[in-house]
This record gives structure tokens, C-alpha cells and sequence, in this order.
């Protein structure tokens, strides 16, 4: 992670050592939450701007992607503007520490008289930042202030992020198209286009030492729950080398294909199992279909939480769940217990390697980005996902396939389905809706819930 720069204030009139009490107490509580900090304190309101200027100083000669403005007594709002002003591009956190008590009576060194004279200015002027204050009694908020630290990183990490999609636009859905220059404005990422005839002739180029390679070490790791030919195996190994290497080349860290109408049209073969390749082996974020928005919330994601954000599909409602499952593959990385795949064909599409895993169950949190009328929006739903039963989807190959899939129940799945914003959404496990409203709020993404 990124360095944070951790500033620690209190008035010069103030017992020093109480100031550095408390901020030292605030820096090893942060550092507890995996933040790599710089810290810098007491900074008080001197005269003669001793405090101000060195922390200038040191900060002018240092890297980092957020500050930590840590508030444990009454400043002066001009000490921390005279400051931060210089650094006003970087995302900031405005801390207030708390008093305490000592017998039946508080003590206080009045930290949220100066958060409270500061708040509104730092507004007004402009600052990209996030309010916290601790309450007497209750623990110290540093996981909203770690959290808030988290998303600086991904909103940095976002603005650099590349993406690559073979193909634009699959069965023509008007839900998978994207704005370019929106997408660049607001968040960042680059989505590059590279063809289906690149990938086949690198394919073509493939030595059988590769293909032998990927299906003796990586695809040895599946449990084939029915025999599948050789030939099926090559097919995706070579393809997924070949995608690979077009990946590393262009340093993308997600990654499309055009499905239904590309590699299994012209190339007659479904893609499930590269692209559980170019998870599982690669750690690239992947999604079917040239779901660009799909794409990047997944980058958010993961950016955010380490996670793979795997995407589900929508296939019924039901009065207080819903049925996600995908037609063809998961990471590994949410599959509880082997990784279980089978030859399998849909339709009048031709055979491939399809994934049966069984997907893990817990609170999860669904995410989908989308356009709204002045830029973006980020739709959060959360829920507890379980197992989904017997289903499966009409059209596949009798006796048909367990797809993967989780039951998953809301709190309102009616107030959910009014504002859904695709097919796909991405899924996180575990509560990170804070995480994402810290990095909307810096990327100016309004959040729907």
C-alpha cells in the first residue's frame, strides 16, 4: 500500500505530552490497520511557524497518496490550511480525536471545537476529504480512516488501470457499450480493443510444448466429472496463451471476450475455460460478453479488497431472494472445494469445458457501475448468499448441468430490482461497502442503494 502522511495537531498552549499521548495512541492504532505511515507530530500553532514549516518541509520531500490530518486538541484552522493548501490535489481525512474520563468527570482538550471550525472550510475550499471523530467510550474510528485510506489507493490505482477487450459489443446488448472519454474523466481506466483474428494467429504459433505445459500443470488441478477429449483441452490452452500474452504485453489487468457471437461463432468454441485460465493462473479480473462497466467494477473491487470480483448473472427473482449463477465458469478464488468442470454444450453452440463448482456461501456485497445523466453510478446491494438448490438452465445438453450459482436474500428485493442496471453484477464477500462510497465519493460516482 501507498504511504500515508499522518499529521498530528494540538494548540501550542495545550500539555505537550498529552497531544503526543494521543497521536501516538491514533498512529499505532492505524499502523494495526496495515497503513505504512509518515508521521509527523506535535504540529502546533507557534508563533513563529516552527511546527508548520518543518512539517512542510518534510512532506515537500516525501511520497504518499493520502493524509491523515490527526486532530487531538483546539488548532487554530490556519495551522492545518497552511499546511495541506500545498497538497491539495491529495485525498485527506479529517480526524478529531476524544476527550476521556478520569472518575465520574470528562476531560477534554476540545478536539472537535477545532474539527468543527475546520470542517465547512475544507469544504468550501475545495479539499477531497472524509470527516471522522471518536466518541468518549467507544473505540477509535481507524478503520473509517483505514478504509477511507484504501480507496485513495484504488481511486490512484484506477487513474493508471488498463483493460483489454477482444471484440466490442457481443450479441449487440446495448448494456455492454461504454463512453470512452466519461470512463477516462472519471475514473480513469483505459478499455483497449484487440481482434479475434490477433488472438487466432497467435494462437496457431502456440508450440505443443505450451499446450502440454498448461494442461499437465494447470487444467490437472480441475476434477473432470465426465472424460473430455484431448483436442477440447488444446483448444483452450492455446487460446488462453495466446490471450495471455497479449495481456502482458499491454500490462492489462482485466479482460473481456466477444462470446456468444465471437469465439464460439467463428471460433466454435466456448470460452469458460480460458478465461478460468487467465483467473487462476494469470490473477487477471475477467468477464464474459464485452461487459466493459462490468469490467471495471470489478478493477474497483479488487483494488479495493483484494478479491478477484467475480461476476454472477441474474437469472429469477423470488419475493426475498435472488438466483445468480453463470452459464459457464468461476474463479477459483470463491469455489468451495475443487475446482469441477465437464464437457458440456448449449444449444446449437458447440461442446467445451464447462464449470459446475459449487460457489461459497456468506454476507456478500453486489456491485454494478453504470452511466447516469452527468457521469456515473455505482448500484450497492448486500445480502446472504446460500446455496441455490436444484436449477438449471433449459437449453444444455440432458442430463443438464448443476450451473454454479448462490441463492441470495436481500432485505427488499423488489426496492433492488427497480433500480438493477444489468445482468452482471459483480460480487464481494463481506461487508466493503464503505470502501466502495469512499471511492465513489472521490471519483464523483453517485452510490444507489
Amino acid at each position: 500500500m501507498s504511504k500515508v502522511a499522518f499529521l498530528g495537531f494540538g494548540e501550542v498552549n495545550t500539555p505537550r505530552e498529552l497531544i503526543v499521548k494521543k497521536c501516538k495512541k491514533a498512529e499505532n492504532a492505524l499502523k494495526k490497520e496495515g497503513l505504512d505511515l509518515i508521521s509527523i507530530y506535535p504540529i502546533t500553532d507557534d508563533s513563529e511557524r516552527e511546527d508548520v514549516l518543518k512539517a512542510i518541509d518534510k512532506l515537500s520531500k516525501a511520497s504518499f497518496g493520502t493524509i491523515v490530518l490527526c486532530v487531538a486538541g483546539w488548532i487554530p484552522s490556519h495551522a492545518i490550511i497552511d499546511i495541506i493548501e500545498r497538497f491539495r490535489h491529495i485525498p485527506m481525512v479529517l480526524w478529531g480525536l476524544c476527550g476521556w474520563m478520569e472518575g465520574d468527570r470528562l476531560v477534554t482538550t476540545a478536539d472537535q471545537a477545532a474539527t468543527s471550525a475546520i470542517r465547512k472550510v475544507m469544504e468550501d475550499l475545495g479539499y477531497s476529504f472524509k470527516y471522522v471523530y471518536d466518541i468518549v467510550g467507544k473505540p477509535m474510528n481507524t478503520q473509517k480512516v483505514a478504509d477511507f485510506c484504501k480507496a485513495s489507493e484504488a481511486a490512484a490505482k484506477l487513474r493508471s488501470s488498463r483493460a483489454g477487450m477482444m471484440g466490442y459489443r457481443d450479441m449487440n446488448l446495448y448494456g455492454t457499450m461504454f463512453d470512452a472519454i466519461r470512463l477516462k474523466k472519471y475514473i480513469g481506466t483505459d478499455i483497449e480493443s484487440f481482434d479475434m483474428l490477433e488472438v487466432n494467429r497467435r494462437a496457431e504459433k502456440v508450440t505443443k510444448e505450451a499446450i502440454d505445459n498448461v494442461i499437465e500443470q494447470d487444467m490437472s488441478k480441475w476434477v473432470f466429472l465426465k472424460p473430455c477429449d484431448r483436442e477440447t483441452k488444446e483448444k483452450a490452452a492455446k487460446y488462453y496463451l495466446a490471450i495471455s500474452d497479449i495481456c502482458k504485453e499491454r500490462k492489462y489487468e482485466a479482460v473481456s471476450l466477444k462470446d456468444v457471437d465471437g469465439m464460439k461463432k467463428f471460433l466454435f468454441y466456448p470460452p469458460a475455460p480460458i478465461f478460468m485460465l487467465l483467473s487462476d493462473v494469470d490473477r487477471l479480473s475477467t468477464i464474459p460478453e464485452n461487459d466493459s462497466y462490468g469490467m471495471v467494477t470489478q478493477l474497483m473491487v479488487k483494488y479495493l479488497t483484494g478479491q478477484c470480483g467475480a461476476y454472477l448473472e441474474f437469472y429469477e427473482y423470488m419475493e426475498d431472494c435472488v438466483i445468480a449463477g453463470v452459464p459457464d465458469y468461476v474463479p477459483k478464488e470463491i469455489i468451495d472445494g475443487d475446482t469441477l468442470v465437464m464437457p458440456a454444450a448449449f444449444g446449437l453452440l458447440s461442446q467445451g469445458i464447462l464449470n459446475v463448482s459449487k460457489v461459497k456461501q456468506g454476507k456478500v456485497t453486489l456491485y454494478r457501475l453504470a452511466e447516469s445523466k452527468n457521469g456515473f453510478c455505482m448500484h450497492i446491494v448486500q445480502g446472504r448468499a446460500e446455496s441455490p438448490g436444484k436449477w438449471e438452465e433449459a437449453g444444455w445438453t440432458q442430463p443438464a448441468p448443476q450451473l454454479p450459482g448462490l441463492k441470495v436474500y436481500m432485505d427488499d428485493v423488489e426496492a433492488f430490482t427497480s433500480k438493477v442496471m444489468s445482468q452482471h453484477y459483480i460480487i464481494a464477500y463481506e461487508d466493503n461497502a464503505d470502501k466502495m462510497i469512499d471511492l465513489c465519493k472521490l471519483l464523483n460516482i453517485e452510490v444507489i442503494k
